[in-house]
C-alpha cells in the first residue's frame, strides 16, 4: 500500500518535470522509497533528455540563420556583377554581333541559375525552421478572401510573363482558422505550381468552397496534368515527375505546402488527368 506522503512526493515530482524546474538535488533518495528512487532517476533522465533537444534546436537556429546571412552577400554580388556585364554588352559601343549575342546568351543562363539557387535556398531555409520547430505555425481565425488576395499578388508577375489569367471567384465573408503568413507561403506555393506547369495564355482559376468542419481553397490549371502515379508522390521531398523535369523547378514547394497545412490541423489533395489541368485543394478547419 503506497502511503499518502509518497504519493503526495511522487505527485510533486511530476508537477515540477511538467514546469520544467524539476532538479535532482531537491530530492534527498535516502527517505525515498524504492520506486520514488526510480521515479527520481527517470524524471532526471527525462529533464536532461529535454535540455539536449533544446540545445540541439538552438543549434540548428544557429545554423540556419548562419547560412541565411552568409549566402545573402554572396547572391546580391553575383546580381550585380551580371548587371554590370548586361550594361557594359548593351550600352553603345558595346561587343556586337555573333560574339556579343553568345555572351548575351550566357548572361541570362547565369541569371535564370542564380534566380534558381536563391529559390533553393530560401526553400531550405524555411523548411529547416520549420522542420526543426524553430518558427511556430500559429493559427487563428481569420478572413479567406485576404489571404487568397495576398497569395495572388505575390504570383501575378510570374502570371503576366506568361499571359496567364487568374479568376478569382466570389468567396463571401468565409472565415477559417489558419496562420496567415504561412498558409500564404503554402497556397502561394501551389499557385506558383500551376502558373509555372499551364500553357501560355492559360487561366488560373481560385475558388473557395465551405464544408461542416473544413473550408477548402481550390486552385485549378489548364495545364499538362498528372498521372495517376505521380499524384502520391508529388507531395514528397524534392520529387518531380520525369514529365516535368525540363521545367524550373527544385521539388519543394508542394512539400512545403503539405507540410505548413498539416501543423493547421488541414490537409491537400489533388486531383488530375493528363492532358485535363490539375485542382489543388487545401482544406483549413473552420474552428480552433
Amino acid at each position: 500500500m503506497i502511503g499518502r506522503k509518497t504519493l503526495s512526493r511522487l505527485e510533486t515530482m511530476l508537477e515540477d518535470a511538467i514546469d520544467g524546474t524539476f532538479q535532482e538535488s531537491d530530492y534527498d533518495e535516502s527517505v525515498l522509497s524504492r520506486i520514488e528512487c526510480k521515479w527520481k532517476r527517470f524524471l532526471g533522465a527525462s529533464a536532461f533528455s529535454r535540455e539536449a533537444v533544446e540545445r540541439e534546436k538552438n543549434y540548428v537556429k544557429e545554423f540556419v540563420s548562419d547560412i541565411s546571412h552568409q549566402t545573402k552577400t554572396p547572391m546580391a554580388n553575383i546580381r550585380l556583377y551580371t548587371e554590370l556585364l548586361r550594361e557594359g554588352l548593351t550600352a553603345p559601343g558595346g561587343e556586337s554581333g555573333e560574339n556579343g549575342e553568345q555572351n548575351l546568351r550566357l548572361l541570362q543562363e547565369i541569371e535564370k541559375q542564380t534566380e534558381k539557387l536563391e529559390f533553393l535556398i530560401q526553400s531550405l531555409t524555411k523548411l529547416s525552421r520549420l522542420e526543426s520547430n524553430i518558427v511556430e505555425v500559429k493559427p487563428c481565425m481569420q478572413g479567406i478572401g485576404e489571404l487568397i488576395e495576398a497569395a495572388l499578388a505575390d504570383v501575378r508577375p510570374l502570371a503576366k510573363k506568361k499571359d496567364i489569367e487568374l479568376i478569382s471567384l466570389p468567396e463571401g465573408e468565409e472565415k477559417a482558422c489558419f496562420d496567415m503568413k504561412w498558409t500564404k507561403e503554402a497556397l502561394g506555393n501551389v499557385l506558383d505550381n500551376a502558373i509555372k506547369y499551364s500553357p501560355p495564355k492559360s487561366q488560373v482559376t481560385v475558388s473557395v468552397t465551405r464544408y461542416e468542419m473544413y473550408t477548402a481553397v481550390s486552385v485549378r490549371d489548364r495545364g499538362m496534368g498528372i498521372k495517376e502515379e505521380d499524384t502520391a508522390k508529388i507531395f514528397g521531398r524534392f520529387y518531380r515527375a520525369k514529365t516535368v523535369h525540363q521545367e524550373e523547378g527544385v521539388g519543394l514547394g508542394l512539400y512545403l505546402a503539405r507540410e505548413i497545412v498539416r501543423r493547421e490541423s488541414g490537409y491537400i489533395k489533388v486531383r488530375s488527368k493528363p492532358g485535363k489541368g490539375a485542382e489543388f485543394t487545401i482544406y483549413l478547419q473552420n474552428s480552433r
